[in-house]
């Protein structure tokens, strides 16, 4: 090797134009065993000096071309060349192909239409939100390739997000210290969405809304109530609701994601081959009642369609509709007793206590309490992974 040329100048400037980038999007994408690590604080600051480090590398080979490149022999020339040739490939899948917020891009376009002219099938999955009377509701479809829609309910800015790698939708208030934020998808850690405030530049978990890293780490966003239902459900309590449209420059993105909402995909990072075990990717419906979060198996549920339950001081009841999609979450206690529920032959709610019938809505049609509410608690359907994830001291049940 010819000392002369200092070759360790070209290959320190490929390393850091290289190597930071690599490193940062293997973090920020689920690939094989990164999403396990504990590394979004290493991640936020590494994101900060990607490109210096690359401005500073690009400095040094370039010093490199200039003063030393010509005294090169001609194999040593082709190598740096090729080398550099595989930076330039590097850039394009660090950079573009696994970068979240290219890979899914936010619609510019959000259009809403009535049940009258909306073009999407009330077989969809959606996320519906009511606010001042005013509904609307984002089919998990499009709301899976986009993550995230920024809009507003009857004047209240709110953020719908929802992540495919942990299976789960939140809707937030993303007015912040009195200023409404936008937000940009980074990337994912422990397979959540990842997510930016525009002022402070704090990263923020999808799944709780929480500030992981940043200026404001450890603040919280605060939840907007939602349901997650089939838009034929959503439609019959609320007929007049807005519904999201595609858009129609991602209709091959949407494509990918058909069936989505309809199958529980083979759990390939579990080494358990029996479909009633509790795996990683396993469905759940999760509650936080009193500060106690509990996870209920959606497979259990679905054979048993009705659990009663307790929480603390809550008592509750979980149901899943027999179209399997449709579940919810209640308070169960009326007018101060707790009631106990199951299916009745018709398919109908009915309680144990005085026999009247409730229809899926909540609302009791006929018997002593007729004209009853349950009050709704707020449910979430996501993976196991995630939920046990950020929820460390959940409680979980699963018929035995």
């Amino acid at each position: 090797m010819n000392k002369k040329t200092k070759p360790s100048l070209f290959w320190a400037g490929i390393i850091l134009i290289l190597v930071p980038g690599l490193i940062h999007a293997y973090l920020l994408m689920p690939f094989p065993g990164s999403q396990d690590l504990n590394a979004i604080t290493f991640c936020y600051y590494l994101e900060k000096v990607v490109q210096p480090l690359r401005i500073v590398g690009a400095v040094m080979i370039l010093a490199y071309m200039a003063f030393y490149f010509i005294k090169d022999t001609t194999k040593q020339k082709a190598i740096k060349v090729g080398v550099l040739a595989l930076c330039l490939v590097s850039f394009y899948y660090s950079d573009k192909v696994y970068k979240a917020e290219i890979m899914f891009k936010e619609t510019r376009k959000v259009a809403f239409a009535n049940a009258i002219k909306s073009r999407v099938p009330h077989s969809y999955l959606v996320i519906g939100v009511v606010y001042k009377g005013v509904a609307k509701a984002y089919p998990i479809i499009y709301l899976g390739y986009h993550h995230k829609v920024q809009d507003n309910i009857a004047g209240k800015p709110i953020l719908v997000t929802y992540c495919t790698m942990c299976r789960t939708g939140r809707v937030y208030d993303p007015v912040i210290n009195g200023n409404t934020q936008t937000f940009r998808l980074v990337g994912a850690r422990h397979y959540n969405a990842i997510i930016e405030d525009n002022a402070t530049k704090t990263w923020w978990y999808q799944s709780t809304g929480k500030a992981a890293v940043g200026k404001l780490k450890g603040a919280q966003l605060a939840e907007v109530p939602y349901e997650q239902l089939t838009l034929g459900a959503w439609l019959s309590k609320y007929p007049g609701s807005q519904i999201l449209q595609p858009d129609a420059i991602y209709t091959n993105d949407y494509a990918d994601l058909k069936d989505y909402d309809r199958k529980q995909a083979v759990d390939k990072d579990s080494t358990l081959k029996n479909k009633d075990s509790l795996m990683r990717k396993s469905w759940m419906i999760g509650v936080i009642v009193e500060g106690q979060p509990k996870a209920y198996d959606w497979r259990a549920m679905v054979r048993k369609r009705t659990y009663n339950d307790k929480i603390k001081n809550t008592s509750l009841l979980i149901a899943m509709e027999k179209d399997s999609m449709n579940y919810h979450a209640w308070n169960s206690t009326v007018n101060g007793m707790p009631l106990h529920f199951q299916v009745n032959a018709d398919g109908h709610l009915t309680d144990d206590e005085t026999s009247s019938i409730w229809d899926w809505k909540g609302l009791c049609t006929a018997g002593s309490y007729k004209g009853s509410q349950l009050a709704g608690i707020q449910a979430y359907q996501e993976y196991w992974r995630s939920w046990k994830q950020f929820h460390p001291n959940t409680l979980f049940w699963k018929e035995e």
